[in-house]
């Protein structure tokens, strides 16, 4: 990590940073219990702007591309968030979410001869324990069907991030765009799940709306565009190892504005988990040529041009996805 990577890397990171802010907002402006709902308005409609803003559709095959990457970082991933936040103990969604960047170092080893170092392993290994300590509560029973959902989603997330890198985006066509088809196909895949389970939308007061477009715009357009942007310019385990940063930021804002305590031990695995955090954006010495080729003013390799976003790593109670 050189001093001039140092914007691009705070940049990227106000988007976890921004989804941490989702369960406050969830709780205390959104109708209750209607996760799926809550993530359709964030995807589709922020989707739908984009597209008008950049007034660029997929051609040949990147519809498909589009539709596997909205799926895959839209779409599959909140429904099996917000199923795992739901039927999982306190913040156990959070915990097994924060495996993701082992699951990046494994998929970027096979399909971007991305190789995991010890160190991060290590890294990542101490990320999820620091995650662990922040949200972890008293247990009770696991349920099967809750910890299949949140490996889903981890795997989703992770598998999207890869992609997002490996694809690049096509000629002529910038992040904005890219960002815009994966949030609409995204949220296109969740409205027919939202409407089969939830039914039909909630009537919605000035706070709920004030809640949804923040949700929208903020939250989710301006947040994945700096997401997506930060994938193509960063390695893909960097920009996984910004993921903490979630959960760290839902656990001090349910302190500082929704009056939560934390704990000496939580706040052992803040500092963890941010150390963690920090550790991840230090590239390997063997793996700091496409930066200074890009210093160099030489051409960016086809798999490091910006691309589109992916969702939040949101979840339930200090870190309650919505």
């Amino acid at each position: 990590m050189t001093a001039n990577r140092l914007p691009l890397i705070a940049l990227t990171a106000l988007a976890p940073i921004s989804w941490g802010t989702t369960y406050a907002v969830t709780t205390e402006f959104l109708p209750a219990d209607r996760p799926l709902f809550t993530g359709l308005m964030r995807a589709l409609p922020a989707g739908l702007l984009l597209l008008a803003l950049s007034r660029t559709l997929p051609r040949g095959a990147w519809w498909g591309k589009a539709a596997v990457l909205g799926a895959l970082n839209i779409g599959a991933f909140f429904p099996l968030l917000f199923l795992s936040a739901y039927r999982l103990p306190g913040g156990m969604a959070a915990v097994v979410g924060s495996v993701g960047p082992l699951f990046v170092a494994g998929l970027a080893a096979v399909l971007l001869g991305e190789r995991p170092t010890v160190r991060t392993l290590l890294t990542g290994i101490a990320a999820a324990l620091g995650v662990s300590l922040v949200v972890l509560k008293a247990a009770g029973a696991l349920d099967t069907i809750g910890v299949l959902a949140a490996l889903g989603s981890t795997a989703s997330m992770s598998a999207g991030v890869v992609l997002t890198k490996r694809w690049g985006r096509p000629e002529g066509v910038g992040p904005l765009a890219l960002t815009g088809w994966q949030l609409t196909a995204g949220g296109l895949l969740i409205a027919p799940i939202a409407l089969l389970v939830e039914g039909a939308p909630p009537a919605l007061d000035g706070r709920a709306i004030g809640g949804y477009l923040y949700l929208a715009l903020a939250n989710t357009a301006v947040s994945y565009w700096l997401w997506f942007r930060g994938i193509g310019r960063l390695s893909a385990t960097q920009v996984t190892f910004l993921g903490p940063l979630s959960p760290l930021t839902a656990a001090v804002i349910g302190w500082a504005a929704l009056g939560q305590a934390l704990t000496s031990l939580q706040l052992l695995g803040m500092a963890l988990a941010f150390a963690a955090t920090v550790l991840g954006q230090l590239q390997p010495r063997g793996d700091r040529r496409p930066e200074k080729a890009a210093e160099a003013g030489a051409p960016r390799p086809e798999n490091a041009i910006e691309p589109g976003d992916l969702p939040a790593l949101l979840v339930r109670d200090t870190t309650r996805t919505a």
